[in-house]
């Protein structure tokens, strides 16, 4: 009967973002960060970097890689992306079995305002060690409700309008009284290091065209530049020297991809002052020039 239940439900949430994906790939909502996603085929692994969000299967699976850890989710559960790292991803999905999902972005505000309110709940505890930057649970029947909810209002001008804020922070509040409570509360426990990282990380994401050294990312953070960079290190398995090279080469080949643009051009955008150092480290990094991706037609993630 469980099964049923499950398979059931994912077919609900199937059949409300189904319309929603206009296209392959990440598509925005009626309501601010919110997008739905689709893929109808197999993509290989690949580098990837999401917003911190909630990422909800409805059908299909994804396979994260990040350092030693692999993370895979399929229908009936969600990703919990608390910080903007890079992976690698890959995702399973066939014409005749489509990867269907839903990516809520984190406002951290929004879960400040929500943690404050909910007070120190008695069965979550924000562990001192890092939290883990990425991690997954399954979707309870309090969690697929309010994603049932959100997704509805999504197909009403209106409704998106007035009730859109409302049913994201339905979702969010449903996370943290859901298992990965622990990482949402981190984010928001202002004298804690997970947060002051994800601050870092977001003058990081804002910035990433600036000559941005370990001084000034320290002081984002509020720490000395030795203890960033062993906090900084301990959340994303990256040195900040090496999280903001891939985030530039993510961000590049959105560029290239989506936009159209040419490799020079692309080049001094994401920071690069040197063309041939750019082209060497993308051709590194994606295992392809920066000219053959401008002319792959389908969509990555």
């Amino acid at each position: 009967m469980s099964l049923t239940f499950h398979c059931d439900t994912n077919a609900t949430l199937v059949s409300l973002i189904k319309p929603l994906a206009s296209r392959p790939g990440f598509v925005d909502t009626l309501v601010p960060g919110v997008q739905a996603m689709s893929w109808a085929h197999y993509v290989a692994s690949s580098p990837q970097i999401y917003e911190p969000s909630l990422v909800i299967l409805a059908q299909g699976s994804k396979l994260a890689r990040l350092g030693s850890r692999t993370l895979e989710y399929g229908a009936g559960h969600y990703l919990v992306q608390a910080l903007s790292v890079p992976f690698m991803c890959e995702t399973f999905a066939t014409p005749e079995e489509p990867m269907y999902g839903v990516a809520v972005m984190i406002d951290r505000t929004v879960l400040s305002e929500l943690v404050q309110a909910m007070g120190q709940a008695p069965d979550v505890t924000v562990r001192a060690q890092t939290p883990e930057s990425m991690s997954s649970a399954l979707l309870d029947a309090s969690m697929r409700e309010s994603v049932e909810r959100l997704l509805r209002c999504l197909h009403d001008p209106l409704d998106a309008q007035v009730m859109g804020p409302a049913r994201v922070r339905e979702v969010l509040y449903a996370a943290l009284r859901g298992p990965q409570a622990g990482v949402l509360r981190a984010l928001v426990e202002q004298q804690g290091h997970f947060a002051r990282i994800a601050a870092a990380l977001q003058h990081l994401r804002d910035h990433y065209s600036e000559a941005l050294g370990v001084e000034e990312l320290a002081r984002c953070a509020n720490m000395s530049a030795s203890t960033f960079h062993e906090h900084f290190k301990r959340s994303t398995l990256l040195s900040p020297v090496q999280y903001l090279k891939r985030l530039r080469l993510i961000k590049a080949q959105q560029m290239l991809i989506g936009e159209g643009m040419g490799v020079a051009q692309v080049a001094h955008s994401v920071g690069y002052q040197s063309t041939s150092q750019f082209s060497r480290e993308y051709k590194r990094y994606f295992e392809r020039s920066p000219g053959e991706e401008g002319e792959r037609l389908k969509i990555s993630a």
